[in-house]
């Protein structure tokens, strides 16, 4: 609750402040223990590169690979929605590694895939998605997705590993600041080496923008054997635990502990083999859609497996929530809150799944076209330098009420692009979509945490994140389809009409922000209930 009797603060105040705050984190960025900088250097290149990719992918995969647009959205979903899989599954191997092992590993696999892409449009491989060329980038894209899955967890353990208590919120914020500035770059880099390398690697230069981020892996493989040896990581953890201890001591000064004994409730046996079951007819089923969807005498059984795997999925969540009450999928609140944000979030999937072809195809022939690298590209910078001035801001805020402002924000400006391609209202929504996100996204993980029992904050955090897996995967499986419907390539000859498209997606966009009003009273009532 808030403090009444703070004295409030002018909004020039504020905004000073939280520019100060700012300067502070690139003071502390310079400054961070030798160990630290061997996780935030690379962390940088990591963001350039990965950011780099997702904005050419699609492009990539049109022109060079030849697959239609609907399969270049499907390589999107299976490489961005596996990300987040795979740190299901590998997200712990640092723990059992150690962090230094980690991420050389996930820098060496990095090294690997992303070599296997740039070798699929360099060597004489053939077209289509069933030729030799497809199926070296999908190596290569699929030890990337690995990699990525160790890369990531690993690296936020680096943080953990070699921060304090009071130091670790600073950690966090310079390594998603960093990540941010790396994507901004990538608009740099990409369009430079593509205009450069164009005729020597037909038809776009996008080869060699491939060749130069596997470079760019080398370099960052060189600074984490550098720079996090086994003698830094010793001396930081050594100097961490010194610290964590006097602040531990500092905070317990004067107070006795009283230990309460542990309350155990013995595990309970569950026949996890129905689960299983469902699962594997589940991915059984999406695979087959995928299949038939590629294959046009098909017909519609595509859409039935589709269909199917969803039912299939459902039966499995049941199945896997019947045996467990505790879940916080048994929270009806807390599950209604984060899967009522996924139409919204589907614009931060549509900046690599639709906007490089808008920005490419729409508007080509000006400068947009030409740079479209960087100007899809300019929303990690905004909420570089935004996110600590809105948190300054809206800091006293209700964190529900800033959900609602901030969803509506993001999703309204969608409308605009609906208008026509235009650059400056295509620039004014990039600003305001950025504001949006800086208003809601920072109080997402805030408001699981509130609303999370007593003990379970860590169990609501994680599968928090599960809606972001499913928004990926899904809206990779349609945009294809509606980049192909109304910005069909230059060469087919077809007008583009991109107004409906964006139309249809302002309006999915919404959804969001009117469920989350129409649920004020219910979802508030819940917070109320907690507080009391």
């Amino acid at each position: 609750m808030t403090d009444n009797t703070t004295e409030k603060k002018t909004a020039g105040e504020v905004v000073r402040e939280s520019l100060r705050e700012l300067g502070q984190t690139l003071v502390a960025f310079v400054k961070a223990p030798k160990a630290l900088w061997g996780i935030n250097i690379p962390y940088v290149l990591e963001g350039l590169v990965y950011f780099g990719i997702l904005t050419i992918l699609g492009k990539y995969c049109s022109e060079n690979v030849q697959l239609t647009d609907p399969q270049a959205g499907w390589v999107y979903s299976v490489v961005t929605g596996g990300i987040t899989f795979a740190m299901l599954f590998l997200g712990g191997v640092s723990d059992r590694i150690g962090v230094r092992k980690a991420l050389v590993l996930a820098f060496s696999m990095f090294l690997v895939g992303r070599t296997l892409i740039a070798l699929s449009g360099t060597l004489p491989l053939g077209h289509g998605i069933t030729s030799p060329m497809f199926f070296t980038m999908a190596a290569g894209l699929l030890i990337m997705v690995v990699a990525y899955g160790l890369y990531q967890p690993a690296a936020y353990a680096g943080v953990k590993r070699y921060t304090n208590p009071q130091t670790a919120a600073m950690g966090y914020a310079v390594i998603y600041g960093l990540m941010n500035l790396g994507a901004f770059f990538s608009g740099f880099v990409s369009p430079f080496v593509r205009h450069r390398f164009e005729t020597v690697f037909p038809p776009n230069g996008l080869t060699a923008v491939f060749w130069t981020y596997a470079g760019l892996m080398v370099l960052s493989l060189l600074v984490t054997l550098t720079i996090l040896t086994r003698k830094t990581d010793a001396e930081a953890v050594a100097k961490v635990a010194a610290e964590t201890k006097a602040l531990e001591a500092e905070k317990n000064d004067g107070k006795e502990k009283a230990d309460k004994p542990a309350e155990t409730t013995p595990p309970v046996a569950i026949n996890n083999i129905p689960f299983a079951g469902l699962v594997v007819l589940t991915l059984a089923a999406i695979f087959l859609g995928i299949k038939w969807q590629m294959d046009p005498a098909a017909g519609s059984l595509g859409i039935v497996a589709f269909v199917g795997a969803l039912v299939l999925a459902g039966l499995a969540v049941w199945e896997f929530l019947r045996h467990r009450p505790d879940h916080p999928f048994r929270d009806s609140r807390f599950t209604f809150f984060i899967f009522i944000l996924i139409p919204v979030q589907t614009l931060f999937a549509h900046n690599w799944l639709t906007l490089p072809y808008y920005l490419d195809r729409a508007f080509r022939g000006g400068i947009v076209s030409q740079y479209f690298e960087f100007f899809g590209n300019l929303n990690p910078i905004i909420i570089f330098f935004l996110a600590p001035i809105v948190a300054g801001l809206t800091a006293r805020a209700n964190i529900y009420k800033m959900m609602i402002i901030g969803t509506l924000v993001m999703a309204l400006p969608t409308f605009l692009l609906a208008l026509g391609p235009n650059m400056w209202l295509f620039l004014t929504y990039v600003l305001l979509m950025s504001v949006g996100e800086a208003m809601w996204q920072p109080r997402f993980l805030q408001w699981i945490s509130e609303i999370a029992p007593e003990g379970k904050t860590g169990a609501y955090m994680g599968i928090g994140q599960f809606p972001w897996f499913l928004t990926k995967m899904i809206t990779g499986f349609y945009s294809g389809f509606f980049v192909a419907k109304y910005l069909p390539r230059p060469e087919s000859g077809l007008p583009i009409h991109s107004e409906p498209m964006w139309l249809i997606y302002g309006v999915i966009a919404m959804v969001s922000p009117v469920a989350l009003i129409l649920a004020k009273g219910w979802m508030q009532g819940g917070m109320r209930q907690k507080q009391d």
